[in-house]
């Protein structure tokens, strides 16, 4: 049996952590979204990506761009979208300068349980992290995390 490269193992050992990370951060937000506001953690990502182009100028995404920025396939975010449009909390539209393109806002609903959902999300966000400080494998991850600075 050939042995493994060292930087390898390193490596996958990261990534396992990373993953461990993210799926105990996204569970404990899930729930807690679920039980006070009955939103998914992709429904709360999607109201999010719209709302910050909402009123823009631009002020629409294409479908295509809306199942990137939240990573889920094409028909998958089909069918988000469409369970949040039945809620009134998005609505999608064909695009006034080429008819086969079909854009997705958010609605005043949306914006407005999204941002009663915020605190809640936040405030899962932060309890998960606390928690997983606690694990000495995921400590220097969640400083990592506490650390970083995206430009919006």
């Amino acid at each position: 049996m050939a042995e493994t490269e060292p930087s390898y193992t390193w490596l996958a050992q990261g990534w396992s952590a990373f993953s461990l990370l993210h799926g105990r951060i996204e569970a404990d937000i899930e729930r807690a979204l679920e039980r006070a506001h009955g939103l998914s953690v992709r429904e709360f990502s999607l109201l999010e990506v719209l709302s910050r182009q909402h009123g823009d100028v631009r002020g629409h995404l294409q479908m295509k761009q809306v199942a990137e920025a939240i990573i889920l396939s094409q028909s998958a975010t089909t069918r988000l979208v469409s369970r949040l449009e039945s809620r009134g909390l998005l609505r999608r539209y064909l695009c006034d300068t080429d008819r086969r393109g079909i854009y997705t806002d958010v609605t005043d609903a949306g914006l407005a349980l999204l941002a009663a959902a915020r605190p809640t999300h936040d405030t899962a966000l932060r309890a998960a992290l606390d928690q997983a400080a606690t694990d000495p494998t995921l400590t220097s991850l969640v400083r990592t995390v506490e650390e970083l600075r995206v430009p919006a």
